[in-house]
């Protein structure tokens, strides 16, 4: 039943460090690590530099779609090596019909940073990987979004009319850079990941204004070019290798 309750702890926040399981499952630290290293082993959750986050096996056998479940497993250390290059927080997202999500990411070490929690629900319409999302979401999607109210997060977030205008140069630039849309004073570069022709997921680099400037922009651009290539590559090996049915 403790290790239950560990999983449906980590479960719950996303992602948790020790003692916030151990608090909430309301046992001791020492009795968290001997039930975190057994599901360890089974692939139920993984630790990502102190933190723990549902494995991949778990998200598989939960039902949750096969192409995430491989995002998980091959998309840590190309977000590791973005956050490395560019000193800031690297997001991997997928959309959810309506929505988009945090699939996975790591954190920038500044105190000061843009940071989401894992399987954190985002609105598509705001945020440079969220925005990609949707403009490459399929017209139904585009149009639910669309018509339904819109919370101006800050004031930046874009309304509708911007939206609509601005579907087409998102889908056609191949990346976007956002300014305080979702975070007041935040900066966003995004780039779309595909595979099979479809785009599938959206890597994202950001953090504060003020490390963010235009020389940044400029690099993180490269990187997140870099890395949203390297993550087709696997992907398309990955597809390649399945099964016929």
């Amino acid at each position: 039943m403790r290790g239950l309750n560990v999983l449906i702890s980590v479960a719950e926040s996303g992602e948790a460090r020790v003692e916030e399981i151990a608090a909430d499952a309301g046992i001791p630290v020492s009795t968290v690590y001997r039930y975190l290293r057994t599901l360890r082993e089974l692939d139920l959750v993984e630790e990502r530099a102190g933190t723990y986050v549902l494995g991949w096996r778990l998200l598989e056998l939960s039902g949750q779609h096969l192409t995430h479940t491989r995002l998980v497993e091959l998309g840590h250390s190309l977000l590791q090596g973005l956050t490395d290059s560019t000193g800031e927080t690297a997001v991997l997202a997928v959309r959810v019909r309506s929505q988009a999500m945090c699939l996975r990411q790591t954190q920038s070490a500044h105190p000061t940073r843009v940071a989401f929690r894992i399987n954190q629900l985002l609105p598509l319409y705001a945020g440079a990987g969220q925005r990609l999302l949707l403009a490459h979401a399929p017209r139904e999607v585009i149009d639910n979004v669309l018509e339904q109210p819109m919370r101006t997060v800050t004031a930046r977030t874009p309304d509708r009319i911007r939206l609509a205008m601005e579907m087409e140069s998102v889908r056609t630039n191949g990346f976007l850079v956002t300014r305080g849309e979702l975070s007041e004073g935040a900066v966003a570069v995004a780039v779309p990941v595909m595979t099979a022709g479809e785009v599938v997921c959206t890597l994202t680099v950001a953090g504060p204004e003020n490390r963010c400037g235009p020389a940044w922009r400029r690099h993180a651009h490269n990187q997140l070019r870099s890395a949203g290539s390297r993550l087709t590559e696997k992907l398309d090996h990955w597809a390649a290798s399945l099964p016929i049915r």
